[in-house]
């Protein structure tokens, strides 16, 4: 069954007259989605935070550099490159601030959000170009940033759980850089949305096949794309030699099959990959703490996977 606090922040949300955001400009729906996080997330925990600029494919991405409170400034930390969510139309660095800052404080590791483009002014692989380069030059700058080039770790939430997985895919394409993990968040892993989640859990549970298609389509400008790995890491043919994987996944989402059918190709392919479903959550929970209980736990435990897996000599 749903979480009843899952149950009573959907009825709040329809009580409140929050408009679907496949009923809004892309503009409309970024700001409320700011605005939703206020409402949904618990207050910032300390955290020791800069602001970075780097040269993107085409022009500046602004990235944000979280060091756990308490770490010794000039230690040198494993690293996790994070993209957030968003249907890679809306979010950004503000809107998982709270989540990066949980995710360096729980795992001891230091975080590097991306502002990476976003669709529809830009569309596909705008947003997969800007994630490639943003791990590259995190593993570049590593000195700078104070991060171990051996230990990095990509991850992200929803459209972010995408991108951090074809970034993995593309790393292993290119002979680096090497990572040690990935992190995917629901994460969205085939574009065509025909596993039977969709059907399942396509109205009713926040993220709906409308918002989904709103976002589809805003991002991909060609159907033909959707067979892309790069847009579909679940279509690679090959899976092989890939970063262990923590994948997380809600009950009640849409996309819950699609994180499935990813941790099990993973696995069959030979790498180690780890799924966990929160069977009564919905899509988008986890930086939902302020709300929903099991977000913090959630939260929590993809920390500890997180220092599990970029400890000295993992």
């Amino acid at each position: 069954m749903l979480h009843p606090q899952a149950r009573a922040l959907l009825d709040l949300m329809v009580e409140k007259g929050v408009p679907p955001t496949h009923t809004l400009a892309p503009s409309e729906a970024r700001a409320m989605y700011r605005e939703r996080r206020s409402f949904t997330q618990p207050k910032p925990p300390h955290c020791l935070v800069r602001e970075l600029t780097m040269p993107g494919p085409a022009g500046p991405i602004a990235l944000r550099l979280y060091r756990p409170a308490g770490s010794a400034p000039s230690g040198v930390l494993p690293a996790l490159v994070y993209y957030h969510g968003g249907g890679w139309v809306i979010g950004d660095l503000d809107t998982h601030d709270t989540l990066c800052r949980e995710l360096a404080n729980g795992s001891g590791c230091a975080v590097v959000s991306v502002d990476y483009r976003l669709a529809p002014e830009h569309r596909f692989p705008a947003a997969v170009d800007d994630s490639i380069a943003a791990l590259r030059w995190v593993h570049d700058n590593a000195a700078q940033l104070q991060v171990d080039p051996a230990r990095l770790a990509v991850g992200g939430d929803s459209a972010g759980g995408n991108l951090a997985a074809v970034v993995a895919i593309a790393a292993r394409e290119a002979g680096g850089p090497a990572l040690a993990f990935q992190l995917l968040i629901y994460p969205a892993t085939d574009q065509r949305r025909t596993a039977p989640s969709h059907r399942t859990n396509g109205q009713g549970y926040l993220l709906t096949s409308d918002s989904i298609a709103y976002y589809h389509d805003h991002y991909i400008a060609d159907a033909a794309q959707d067979l892309d790995w790069r847009a579909s890491p679940l279509l690679h043919e090959n899976l092989e030699g890939l970063p262990p994987a923590f994948v997380l996944t809600a009950g009640y989402d849409p996309l819950r099959d699609e994180g499935l059918q990813y941790a099990q190709r993973l696995t069959a392919a030979g790498n180690r990959a780890a799924l966990v479903c929160f069977e009564r959550q919905i899509h988008g929970f986890a930086p939902m703490g302020k709300f929903i209980d099991e977000a913090n736990v959630a939260v929590q435990l993809c920390a500890a996977q997180l220092r599990q897996a970029l400890r000295p000599g993992a």
